[in-house]
Protein backbone atom coordinates (compact mmCIF):
# COMPACT_ATOMS: atom_id res chain seq x y z
CA UNK A 1 0.00 0.00 0.00
CA UNK A 2 1.75 3.24 -0.82
CA UNK A 3 0.53 6.80 0.58
CA UNK A 4 1.80 10.50 -0.37
CA UNK A 5 4.44 10.33 -2.30
CA UNK A 6 7.28 13.78 -3.38
CA UNK A 7 5.21 13.82 -6.60
CA UNK A 8 1.72 14.02 -5.23
CA UNK A 9 1.58 15.43 -1.70
CA UNK A 10 0.41 18.99 -1.51
CA UNK A 11 0.08 19.15 -5.47
CA UNK A 12 -2.93 18.67 -7.34
CA UNK A 13 -3.76 15.62 -9.24
CA UNK A 14 -5.27 14.62 -12.20
CA UNK A 15 -6.96 11.65 -12.91
CA UNK A 16 -9.89 9.97 -14.81
CA UNK A 17 -13.27 10.20 -13.31
CA UNK A 18 -17.09 9.77 -14.60
CA UNK A 19 -18.31 12.90 -14.65
CA UNK A 20 -22.42 13.87 -15.04
CA UNK A 21 -22.75 17.07 -16.56
CA UNK A 22 -26.74 16.80 -16.30
CA UNK A 23 -29.59 14.93 -15.44
CA UNK A 24 -30.15 12.23 -17.92
CA UNK A 25 -27.11 12.25 -20.08
CA UNK A 26 -24.57 9.34 -20.12
CA UNK A 27 -21.63 9.87 -17.86
CA UNK A 28 -18.48 10.87 -19.46
CA UNK A 29 -15.16 9.47 -18.47
CA UNK A 30 -13.06 12.66 -18.70
CA UNK A 31 -9.81 14.13 -17.02
CA UNK A 32 -10.19 16.05 -14.07
CA UNK A 33 -7.81 17.65 -11.33
CA UNK A 34 -8.07 16.82 -7.75
CA UNK A 35 -7.06 19.52 -5.71
CA UNK A 36 -5.45 18.92 -2.08
CA UNK A 37 -6.51 18.13 1.13
CA UNK A 38 -7.32 21.44 3.41
CA UNK A 39 -7.19 21.24 6.51
CA UNK A 40 -9.00 18.04 8.24
CA UNK A 41 -9.11 16.60 4.62
CA UNK A 42 -8.44 13.24 3.02
CA UNK A 43 -7.67 12.41 -0.54
CA UNK A 44 -7.96 9.23 -1.24
CA UNK A 45 -7.10 7.02 -3.92
CA UNK A 46 -10.12 4.62 -5.10
CA UNK A 47 -9.43 0.84 -4.87
CA UNK A 48 -13.27 -0.60 -5.85
CA UNK A 49 -16.65 1.43 -5.59
CA UNK A 50 -19.78 -0.45 -5.73
CA UNK A 51 -23.01 0.74 -7.69
CA UNK A 52 -25.93 1.52 -5.77
CA UNK A 53 -29.40 2.56 -7.14
CA UNK A 54 -29.30 6.01 -5.20
CA UNK A 55 -26.27 6.51 -7.49
CA UNK A 56 -29.18 5.66 -10.41
CA UNK A 57 -31.89 7.89 -9.00
CA UNK A 58 -29.50 10.62 -8.48
CA UNK A 59 -27.99 10.40 -12.76
CA UNK A 60 -31.82 10.29 -13.65
CA UNK A 61 -32.83 13.61 -12.11
CA UNK A 62 -34.77 11.86 -9.12
CA UNK A 63 -33.30 13.66 -6.29
CA UNK A 64 -34.59 17.31 -5.90
CA UNK A 65 -32.05 20.06 -5.38
CA UNK A 66 -29.00 17.65 -6.96
CA UNK A 67 -26.39 20.12 -8.44
CA UNK A 68 -24.54 19.26 -11.80
CA UNK A 69 -21.74 18.89 -13.15
CA UNK A 70 -21.19 16.49 -10.28
CA UNK A 71 -19.13 13.24 -9.43
CA UNK A 72 -21.29 10.62 -7.90
CA UNK A 73 -20.24 6.92 -5.93
CA UNK A 74 -20.77 6.72 -2.42
CA UNK A 75 -19.93 3.08 -1.57
CA UNK A 76 -16.00 2.54 -2.18
CA UNK A 77 -12.65 1.45 -0.43
CA UNK A 78 -9.33 2.79 -0.61
CA UNK A 79 -5.92 4.19 0.36
CA UNK A 80 -5.19 7.19 1.66
CA UNK A 81 -2.48 9.49 -0.56
CA UNK A 82 -2.62 12.15 1.78
CA UNK A 83 -4.58 14.57 4.76
CA UNK A 84 -4.43 17.95 5.69
CA UNK A 85 -3.25 19.65 8.59
CA UNK A 86 -4.95 18.27 11.71
CA UNK A 87 -6.12 14.74 10.95
CA UNK A 88 -4.75 12.65 13.49
CA UNK A 89 -6.48 9.41 13.17
CA UNK A 90 -5.89 8.55 9.96
CA UNK A 91 -2.79 8.67 7.87
CA UNK A 92 -0.96 7.87 4.20
CA UNK A 93 -1.30 4.49 3.11
CA UNK A 94 -3.86 3.63 5.50
CA UNK A 95 -7.12 1.33 3.55
CA UNK A 96 -10.58 3.56 4.10
CA UNK A 97 -14.21 3.70 3.29
CA UNK A 98 -15.59 6.59 2.48
CA UNK A 99 -18.55 7.23 4.76
CA UNK A 100 -21.25 9.06 3.17
CA UNK A 101 -23.29 9.19 6.58
CA UNK A 102 -20.16 11.12 8.58
CA UNK A 103 -19.72 10.96 12.47
CA UNK A 104 -18.03 13.42 13.58
CA UNK A 105 -18.51 12.85 17.45
CA UNK A 106 -19.64 16.22 18.44
CA UNK A 107 -23.15 16.71 17.42
CA UNK A 108 -26.58 15.93 19.04
CA UNK A 109 -27.15 12.71 16.85
CA UNK A 110 -23.35 11.91 17.23
CA UNK A 111 -24.08 11.78 20.87
CA UNK A 112 -27.46 10.79 21.02
CA UNK A 113 -26.98 6.68 21.35
CA UNK A 114 -30.37 6.09 19.54
CA UNK A 115 -29.26 7.85 15.91
CA UNK A 116 -26.93 7.02 13.94
CA UNK A 117 -27.13 10.46 11.50
CA UNK A 118 -24.91 13.39 11.77
CA UNK A 119 -25.11 17.41 11.47
CA UNK A 120 -22.57 17.18 8.57
CA UNK A 121 -24.02 14.79 6.82
CA UNK A 122 -25.21 16.26 2.93
CA UNK A 123 -28.47 13.73 2.51
CA UNK A 124 -31.35 15.41 2.09
CA UNK A 125 -28.96 18.86 2.28
CA UNK A 126 -27.22 18.31 -1.48
CA UNK A 127 -25.44 20.69 -1.29
CA UNK A 128 -22.38 19.16 -3.47
CA UNK A 129 -19.65 21.21 -1.82
CA UNK A 130 -17.04 20.38 0.98
CA UNK A 131 -17.52 21.45 4.26
CA UNK A 132 -16.08 24.92 3.24
CA UNK A 133 -18.55 25.75 0.81
CA UNK A 134 -15.90 24.71 -1.99
CA UNK A 135 -15.10 21.78 -4.12
CA UNK A 136 -12.28 19.49 -5.09
CA UNK A 137 -12.56 18.93 -8.44
CA UNK A 138 -12.45 20.70 -11.69
CA UNK A 139 -12.67 19.49 -15.62
CA UNK A 140 -11.96 21.88 -18.28
CA UNK A 141 -11.80 24.45 -16.15
CA UNK A 142 -15.40 24.10 -15.11
CA UNK A 143 -15.78 23.54 -10.85
CA UNK A 144 -17.44 19.68 -10.69
CA UNK A 145 -20.09 19.23 -7.60
CA UNK A 146 -19.18 16.61 -4.77
CA UNK A 147 -22.15 13.48 -3.88
CA UNK A 148 -23.28 12.93 -0.60
CA UNK A 149 -19.76 14.03 1.31
CA UNK A 150 -17.79 11.11 -0.92
CA UNK A 151 -17.97 11.02 -4.70
CA UNK A 152 -16.06 7.61 -5.69
CA UNK A 153 -16.63 7.31 -9.16
CA UNK A 154 -12.77 8.83 -9.40
CA UNK A 155 -9.33 7.70 -8.92
CA UNK A 156 -9.15 10.06 -6.51
CA UNK A 157 -11.44 11.79 -4.02
CA UNK A 158 -10.96 14.24 -1.47
CA UNK A 159 -13.03 14.18 1.86
CA UNK A 160 -13.69 15.17 5.54
CA UNK A 161 -12.16 13.31 8.25
CA UNK A 162 -15.71 12.73 9.75
CA UNK A 163 -16.25 10.94 6.16
CA UNK A 164 -13.75 8.04 6.34
CA UNK A 165 -13.16 5.81 8.59
CA UNK A 166 -9.92 3.13 8.90
CA UNK A 167 -10.49 -0.22 8.29
CA UNK A 168 -8.02 -3.86 8.68
CA UNK A 169 -5.36 -3.48 5.72
CA UNK A 170 -5.97 -7.24 5.56
CA UNK A 171 -8.94 -7.00 4.56
CA UNK A 172 -10.18 -7.51 0.86
CA UNK A 173 -10.62 -4.33 -0.88
CA UNK A 174 -13.18 -5.16 -3.46
CA UNK A 175 -15.32 -7.01 -0.93
CA UNK A 176 -15.03 -4.37 1.65
CA UNK A 177 -16.52 -1.73 -0.27
CA UNK A 178 -19.60 -3.49 0.67
CA UNK A 179 -20.23 -1.97 3.48
CA UNK A 180 -19.81 1.76 2.77
CA UNK A 181 -23.88 1.48 1.84
CA UNK A 182 -25.54 -1.39 0.51
CA UNK A 183 -24.45 -4.55 2.58
CA UNK A 184 -24.90 -1.98 5.62
CA UNK A 185 -28.05 -0.58 4.92
CA UNK A 186 -29.46 -4.51 4.48
CA UNK A 187 -27.59 -6.12 6.84
CA UNK A 188 -27.97 -3.77 9.61
CA UNK A 189 -31.48 -3.09 8.83
CA UNK A 190 -32.50 -6.88 10.12
CA UNK A 191 -30.30 -7.32 13.29
CA UNK A 192 -29.50 -3.68 14.19
CA UNK A 193 -33.03 -1.57 13.37
CA UNK A 194 -35.42 -4.38 13.28
CA UNK A 195 -33.96 -6.71 15.62
CA UNK A 196 -35.10 -9.87 13.91
CA UNK A 197 -35.30 -12.48 16.48
CA UNK A 198 -34.84 -16.53 16.11
CA UNK A 199 -37.60 -18.46 15.12
CA UNK A 200 -39.38 -15.49 13.66
CA UNK A 201 -40.93 -14.69 10.15
CA UNK A 202 -39.69 -12.22 7.74
CA UNK A 203 -40.85 -10.59 4.04
CA UNK A 204 -38.28 -8.75 2.32
CA UNK A 205 -39.58 -6.57 -0.91
CA UNK A 206 -37.20 -6.23 -3.29
CA UNK A 207 -33.71 -8.81 -3.85
CA UNK A 208 -31.29 -6.34 -5.36
CA UNK A 209 -28.20 -5.92 -3.47
CA UNK A 210 -29.51 -3.87 -0.46
CA UNK A 211 -32.50 -6.93 -0.57
CA UNK A 212 -30.10 -9.72 -0.43
CA UNK A 213 -28.01 -8.50 2.56
CA UNK A 214 -31.42 -7.99 4.28
CA UNK A 215 -31.83 -11.43 3.67
CA UNK A 216 -28.49 -12.20 5.25
CA UNK A 217 -29.56 -10.29 8.35
CA UNK A 218 -32.29 -12.52 8.75
CA UNK A 219 -30.52 -15.08 8.44
CA UNK A 220 -28.13 -14.50 10.56
CA UNK A 221 -30.40 -13.22 13.28
CA UNK A 222 -31.89 -17.09 13.16
CA UNK A 223 -35.63 -16.26 11.41
CA UNK A 224 -37.22 -19.14 10.86
CA UNK A 225 -39.29 -17.97 7.28
CA UNK A 226 -37.44 -15.60 4.83
CA UNK A 227 -39.72 -14.51 2.27
CA UNK A 228 -38.39 -12.79 -0.56
CA UNK A 229 -40.80 -10.78 -2.75
CA UNK A 230 -39.80 -9.76 -6.25
CA UNK A 231 -41.19 -9.07 -9.74
CA UNK A 232 -38.28 -10.56 -11.37
CA UNK A 233 -38.48 -14.75 -10.84
CA UNK A 234 -34.98 -14.73 -11.89
CA UNK A 235 -33.41 -13.53 -8.42
CA UNK A 236 -35.16 -16.57 -6.63
CA UNK A 237 -32.04 -18.91 -6.63
CA UNK A 238 -29.76 -16.39 -5.74
CA UNK A 239 -32.15 -14.87 -2.60
CA UNK A 240 -32.26 -18.89 -1.25
CA UNK A 241 -28.62 -19.12 -1.72
CA UNK A 242 -28.47 -16.11 0.69
CA UNK A 243 -30.74 -17.88 2.53
CA UNK A 244 -34.14 -17.22 1.66
CA UNK A 245 -37.02 -19.97 2.57
CA UNK A 246 -39.45 -18.73 0.31
CA UNK A 247 -38.91 -16.61 -2.29
CA UNK A 248 -43.07 -15.18 -4.42
CA UNK A 249 -43.90 -13.23 -7.62
CA UNK A 250 -46.71 -10.61 -6.98
CA UNK A 251 -47.38 -10.94 -10.71
CA UNK A 252 -48.29 -14.48 -10.19
CA UNK A 253 -51.13 -14.07 -7.95
CA UNK A 254 -54.76 -12.40 -8.18
CA UNK A 255 -54.84 -11.03 -4.88
CA UNK A 256 -52.97 -8.48 -2.94
CA UNK A 257 -49.41 -10.14 -2.01
CA UNK A 258 -50.01 -8.61 1.45
CA UNK A 259 -52.83 -10.93 1.49
CA UNK A 260 -50.69 -14.10 0.45
CA UNK A 261 -48.12 -13.26 2.92
CA UNK A 262 -50.60 -12.85 5.41
CA UNK A 263 -51.84 -16.80 4.40
CA UNK A 264 -48.52 -18.19 4.30
CA UNK A 265 -47.56 -16.51 8.14
CA UNK A 266 -50.57 -16.74 10.30
CA UNK A 267 -51.99 -13.47 9.38
CA UNK A 268 -48.88 -11.43 8.82
CA UNK A 269 -44.92 -11.79 9.12
CA UNK A 270 -43.36 -10.85 12.42
CA UNK A 271 -41.02 -8.28 9.99
CA UNK A 272 -41.44 -6.82 6.65
CA UNK A 273 -38.25 -5.00 4.52
CA UNK A 274 -39.00 -2.05 2.00
CA UNK A 275 -35.83 -2.53 -0.14
CA UNK A 276 -37.30 -0.94 -3.29
CA UNK A 277 -38.00 2.98 -2.64
CA UNK A 278 -41.88 2.69 -3.76
CA UNK A 279 -44.50 4.08 -1.83
CA UNK A 280 -46.93 1.43 -3.53
CA UNK A 281 -44.01 -1.50 -2.20
CA UNK A 282 -43.80 0.25 1.44
CA UNK A 283 -47.56 0.53 1.59
CA UNK A 284 -48.06 -3.72 0.97
CA UNK A 285 -44.96 -3.95 3.30
CA UNK A 286 -46.43 -2.63 6.00
CA UNK A 287 -49.75 -4.21 5.15
CA UNK A 288 -48.12 -8.06 4.84
CA UNK A 289 -46.88 -7.33 9.07
CA UNK A 290 -49.06 -8.90 11.20
CA UNK A 291 -51.72 -6.19 12.71
CA UNK A 292 -51.23 -6.47 16.44
CA UNK A 293 -47.12 -7.02 16.53
CA UNK A 294 -45.71 -6.65 13.32
CA UNK A 295 -42.53 -4.49 12.31
CA UNK A 296 -42.06 -2.68 8.81
CA UNK A 297 -38.46 -1.10 7.85
CA UNK A 298 -37.98 0.74 5.27
CA UNK A 299 -35.07 0.24 3.33
CA UNK A 300 -35.30 1.56 -0.27
CA UNK A 301 -34.51 5.52 -0.76
CA UNK A 302 -37.70 6.45 -2.82
CA UNK A 303 -37.60 9.60 -5.13
CA UNK A 304 -37.66 12.78 -3.86
CA UNK A 305 -41.02 14.00 -5.27
CA UNK A 306 -42.14 10.71 -3.42
CA UNK A 307 -45.39 11.04 -0.59
CA UNK A 308 -46.27 7.95 1.48
CA UNK A 309 -49.67 8.08 2.52
CA UNK A 310 -51.44 5.06 4.52
CA UNK A 311 -54.50 4.87 7.01
CA UNK A 312 -53.68 5.05 10.43
CA UNK A 313 -55.42 2.54 11.84
CA UNK A 314 -52.53 0.16 10.05
CA UNK A 315 -50.45 1.66 12.94
CA UNK A 316 -53.08 2.48 15.83
CA UNK A 317 -54.06 -0.94 15.90
CA UNK A 318 -50.11 -2.35 16.75
CA UNK A 319 -48.00 -2.73 14.05
CA UNK A 320 -44.94 -0.35 13.94
CA UNK A 321 -42.96 1.81 11.12
CA UNK A 322 -39.78 2.28 11.00
CA UNK A 323 -36.75 3.64 8.38
CA UNK A 324 -33.17 2.83 8.42
CA UNK A 325 -30.73 4.65 6.91
CA UNK A 326 -27.18 3.19 6.75
CA UNK A 327 -29.02 -0.14 8.54
CA UNK A 328 -29.36 2.33 11.69
CA UNK A 329 -24.98 1.76 12.28
CA UNK A 330 -22.98 5.03 13.81
CA UNK A 331 -20.44 4.85 11.02
CA UNK A 332 -17.04 5.42 12.15
CA UNK A 333 -17.38 3.07 15.44
CA UNK A 334 -19.63 0.12 13.34
CA UNK A 335 -18.22 -0.97 10.34
CA UNK A 336 -14.82 -1.70 11.92
CA UNK A 337 -16.75 -4.52 13.23
CA UNK A 338 -18.61 -5.26 10.94
CA UNK A 339 -15.02 -5.65 8.67
CA UNK A 340 -14.28 -7.67 11.84
CA UNK A 341 -17.26 -10.20 11.21
CA UNK A 342 -16.79 -9.91 7.17
CA UNK A 343 -12.89 -11.42 8.38
CA UNK A 344 -14.52 -13.89 10.81
CA UNK A 345 -16.79 -15.41 7.81
CA UNK A 346 -19.61 -14.49 10.08
CA UNK A 347 -21.61 -13.58 6.87
CA UNK A 348 -20.69 -14.28 3.10
CA UNK A 349 -20.29 -11.63 0.75
CA UNK A 350 -19.26 -13.48 -2.62
CA UNK A 351 -22.73 -14.15 -3.49
CA UNK A 352 -23.55 -10.77 -3.77
CA UNK A 353 -21.19 -9.29 -6.46
CA UNK A 354 -23.15 -10.53 -9.62
CA UNK A 355 -20.16 -8.60 -12.06
CA UNK A 356 -16.60 -6.84 -11.37
CA UNK A 357 -16.09 -4.25 -14.60
CA UNK A 358 -12.95 -2.35 -15.19
CA UNK A 359 -13.64 1.64 -14.07
CA UNK A 360 -13.85 2.95 -17.68
CA UNK A 361 -17.20 0.66 -17.96
CA UNK A 362 -19.15 2.16 -15.68
CA UNK A 363 -22.13 3.13 -17.79
CA UNK A 364 -21.73 -1.00 -18.73
CA UNK A 365 -22.54 -1.81 -14.96
CA UNK A 366 -25.48 0.62 -14.58
CA UNK A 367 -26.97 -0.65 -17.43
CA UNK A 368 -26.48 -4.18 -15.91
CA UNK A 369 -28.42 -2.92 -12.72
CA UNK A 370 -30.84 -1.55 -14.60
CA UNK A 371 -31.93 -4.88 -16.05
CA UNK A 372 -31.81 -6.49 -12.37
CA UNK A 373 -28.27 -7.51 -11.38
CA UNK A 374 -27.88 -7.15 -8.41
CA UNK A 375 -24.47 -5.51 -7.48
CA UNK A 376 -21.70 -4.36 -9.54
CA UNK A 377 -18.06 -3.40 -8.54
CA UNK A 378 -15.77 -1.04 -10.38
CA UNK A 379 -12.26 -1.78 -9.90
Amino acid sequence: MSGATMDTCGKVIKCKAAVAWEANAPLCIEEIEVAPPKAHEIRIKISACGICRTDDFAFKGKINDLKFPLIGGHEATGIVESVGEGVTNIKPGDAVIPLFLPQCGECRCCLEPKSNVCYKSDVGKYTGMMMDNTSRFTCKGQMIHHFINTSTFTEYTVVDESCAVKIDEKAPLDKACLLGCGFSTGYGSAVNVAKVEPGSTCAVFGLGGVGLSTVIGCKVAGASKIIGVDINSDKFAKAKEMGATDCINPNDYTKPIHEVLAAMTEDGVNYAFECIGTTETMESALKSSHFGCGVTVLVGVAPSTAKLCIDPMLLLIGRTLKGALFGGWKSKDDIPKLICDMMANKFNLDGLVSHKLPFCEISKGFELLNKGEWYVINK
